[in-house]
């Protein structure tokens, strides 16, 4: 397994296109949009600079992550001849199903697929393909090159052998592999989304501000940082989306997503990608100032 496809140039997509190149793989990165692929080498580029001041990788180190990267704009041209591809499109269910059909028809018979979603069923995702002991869930951390765990998702379907490929392949990247079922939300989502919607509703709730709340869970818990800016910095679509598919799964109100975080949503205060969320941020500071809003 020396050649591999992502699918999607976005955040997480370029880090775990960035994180198999620095590791020797051969990575073809497949987004429909060639500005997406040439602004996700830019990113890789300058984390890789980030690297090389730090003195964790060398120039020459930098210079063969980037060659072991080869752009496409479709998928049946990228995935060609690959062992596998780790899906990382938007997270939205239509979407998935449509790329995991056209992968099974165009990806080699032998091929994984795996899929980076934080949430959504990988038995459901299989079912669209004629392969589903072969689909399995990959889910990185954000940002994929620092982040050292990886949620490994079995479908109901996932043969054995491919999660131990899966755990093999994600230790040689220099990751620490967890393997979990298929239940929403899986694990890592299951426990951090409700903690951060009940933030938010201690929020709406009026029981404390912003900072005090992120202050108590960093200070108080050793949380590096706090879940409302957390959510920020996953995006509070995505915290609802999931917060969706938790409820929608379990069927349990405790799952129903806080108020405030529909009407945040809904008005486009989406956090660190629209500038604003529960804080507010400036291009090129890096202070921390908490949205006058609240």
């Amino acid at each position: 397994m020396q050649k591999v496809a992502v699918i999607g140039a976005g955040t997480m997509g370029n880090g775990i296109a960035h994180v198999f190149a620095q590791n020797g793989y051969s990575v073809n990165l497949i987004d429909v949009s060639a500005t997406a692929l040439e602004k996700a080498i830019q990113t890789i580029g300058k984390n890789l600079d980030r690297q090389v001041a730090k003195g964790t990788v060398t120039e020459e180190q930098k210079t063969q992550t980037l060659a072991n990267i080869t752009t496409f704009t479709a998928i049946p041209d990228g995935v060609k001849e690959v062992a596998l591809v780790v899906e990382a499109a938007t997270e939205n269910v239509a979407l998935k199903l449509k790329i995991f059909q056209d992968l099974d028809q165009h990806a080699h018979p032998e091929a994984i697929l795996a899929t980076n979603t934080s949430s959504i069923s990988i038995t459901k995702i299989a079912a669209v393909t004629k392969r589903p002991a072969k689909v399995i869930g990959m889910h990185f951390m954000n940002p994929v090159p620092v982040m050292k765990l990886v949620e490994i998702i079995n479908g109901y379907a996932t043969d054995k052998s491919v999660t131990q490929e899966i755990v093999a392949l994600s230790e040689k990247l220099g990751k620490v592999p967890c393997v979990v079922n298929d239940y929403p939300g899986f694990i890592a989502n299951r426990i951090l989304m409700p903690m951060i919607n009940e933030a938010i509703y201690s929020l709406f709730e009026g029981v404390a501000g912003v900072a005090e709340i992120d202050t108590v869970m960093k200070l108080g818990m050793a949380h590096p940082m706090g879940p409302l800016q957390l959510a920020d910095f996953i995006g509070l679509d995505v915290c609802l989306s999931i917060l969706h598919v938790l409820h929608d799964g379990f069927g349990n109100p405790k799952y129903a997503p806080c108020p405030l975080l529909v009407n945040m949503v809904t008005a486009g205060y989406l956090g660190v990608k629209s500038g604003e969320g529960f804080y507010k941020y400036t291009p090129g500071s890096k202070d921390l100032v908490v949205s006058p809003r609240f």
